[in-house]
């Protein structure tokens, strides 16, 4: 039988153990598009802050997707 040579302290158990304990992050809903998103950061899909327009998501797209993106965020 298998003997552990060497005592594991609880701390490096617990680190072992630490990703079973992860936690989802907490969602927003977007104040234009009401997509989910992280908080304090700008909307991938409408490029809102703080009710301020600071990235033009529509200007980095091709023609198709800029009327496809057009009526997502419209809707």
């Amino acid at each position: 039988m298998a003997v552990p040579k060497q005592h594991r302290s609880s701390s490096r158990r617990d680190q072992r153990r630490m990703h079973l304990f992860l936690k989802n992050p907490g969602l927003v809903l977007c104040k234009k598009c009401a997509k989910k998103i992280l908080p304090h950061t700008v909307c991938q899909y409408c490029g809102m802050y703080q009710g301020r327009q600071v990235v033009d998501v529509l200007g980095q797209l091709a023609k198709k997707e800029k009327k496809a993106k057009q009526k997502q965020v419209s809707a």
